[in-house]
C-alpha cells in the first residue's frame, strides 16, 4: 500500500547533529510533498520552535499539519486551527511542582505562549530548552502562577544521573495519572494522559481518512515510540535508542548520514 503520510520527529531525526536539515533530506521531503505525500513534523517542541523548519520545507500551506508538545497539540500550520489540544491545569501544576521538589529535580511548565519555572536556581537545561524552542522564559513563584493557566506540558529536567534518581522517587499514582516519557537523558516530560505522538497521529489520520498502513513514522527516542508502533511502517533512526530500534519495523541510517532521506527514497518514492 502506498505511503500517504510521513510523520517525522525533529531533534535527532530530521536534523543533523549540527541541528540543520541536510540538502539531501530537504530535497527528498520536497519531492515527497510534490508526489502528494503529507509531511507532518511531530515533535516535543512547541510550534514557535518548529516554524522555521515548516517554512524551510514549505509546510505552511493549505492542508499542512504539525504535531507539537509531544502530541498534546495538533494544528493546521496554514490557518493555525487547533485540531486537538490536551491540556493540564493549575492542579496538575501544583502536583508536578510538589513531586519535582520531593524528587530533588528541576522542572518547568510550558504553555502556548511561554515557559515558566518556580526554581530560583534555574536549570541550565531549562535555559537551553527556551532558546532551542524560541519561547520566553519566566520565573514565577508557586503562589504567583495564574490559576486559569492552560498547560501543554511540564518537564522535569536535570543532569541525567540526578534525573535517574529523581524518577525512582515518582509514585505509581503519579506515573499512572499522566503520559510520562523520557525524551532526552536530561528531560522527563509530563503530559495529559491522552497526549502522545501516537495518539495525535491517530487523531490526524482519522480526520484525513488515511489508514495505519498508509503511514510512515520516523524517530529516534522514547517519546517517538508509540508513534512508531502505531504507523504501518515504523522507522528507527540508526542513532535511535535501543528500545526504539527493537520496536521499529525498519532501521534506517543515522541523522548524520541522511537516514530520513534514505528510508523515504526506499519505501515512499520507489520508481
Amino acid at each position: 500500500m502506498p505511503i500517504k503520510l510521513i510523520a517525522i520527529d525533529i531533534d535527532g531525526t530530521l536534523l543533523t547533529p549540527e541541528r540543520v536539515i541536510s540538502k539531501r533530506v530537504k530535497e527528498t521531503l520536497l519531492k515527497a510533498k510534490e508526489a502528494g505525500i503529507k509531511i507532518v513534523l511531530s515533535t516535543g517542541r512547541p510550534l514557535p520552535g518548529v516554524t522555521d523548519y515548516l517554512t524551510e520545507l514549505d509546510l505552511r500551506n493549505n492542508g499542512d499539519y504539525a504535531i507539537t508538545y509531544n502530541g498534546a497539540l495538533v494544528q493546521d500550520t496554514h490557518t493555525g486551527e487547533v485540531i486537538s489540544h490536551h491540556t493540564l491545569d493549575i492542579d496538575d501544576f501544583y502536583r508536578v511542582e510538589e513531586m519535582s521538589r520531593k524528587a530533588g529535580v528541576h522542572y518547568h511548565t510550558t504553555t502556548q505562549d511561554a515557559m515558566y519555572t518556580s526554581n530560583k536556581d534555574i536549570s541550565a537545561y531549562t535555559v537551553r530548552e527556551a532558546m532551542l524552542v524560541q519561547m520566553p522564559l519566566k520565573y514565577r513563584a508557586v503562589e504567583e502562577m495564574d490559576k486559569q493557566i492552560s498547560i501543554s506540558k511540564m518537564m522535569m529536567i536535570d543532569e541525567p544521573a540526578v534525573l535517574d534518581e529523581g524518577i525512582k522517587q515518582l509514585s505509581e499514582d503519579f506515573v499512572d495519572r499522566y503520559t510520562v516519557l523520557r525524551s532526552e537523558p536530561f528531560y522527563l516530560e509530563i503530559l495529559h494522559p491522552s497526549a502522545s505522538k501516537g495518539q495525535a497521529l491517530k487523531s490526524l489520520i482519522d480526520i484525513l481518512g488515511f489508514t495505519q498502513d498508509e503511514v510512515m513514522a520516523i524517530g529516534d527516542n522514547e517519546n517517538d515510540l508509540d508513534m512508531i508502533e502505531f504507523a504501518g511502517l515504523g522507522v528507527a533512526m540508526g542513532n535511535a535508542v535501543p528500545k526504539v530500534k527493537e520496536n521499529a519495523t525498519y532501521v534506517t541510517d543515522t541523522n548524520a548520514n541522511d537516514g530520513v532521506a534514505t528510508v523515504i527514497e526506499k519505501f515512499a518514492l520507489m520508481p
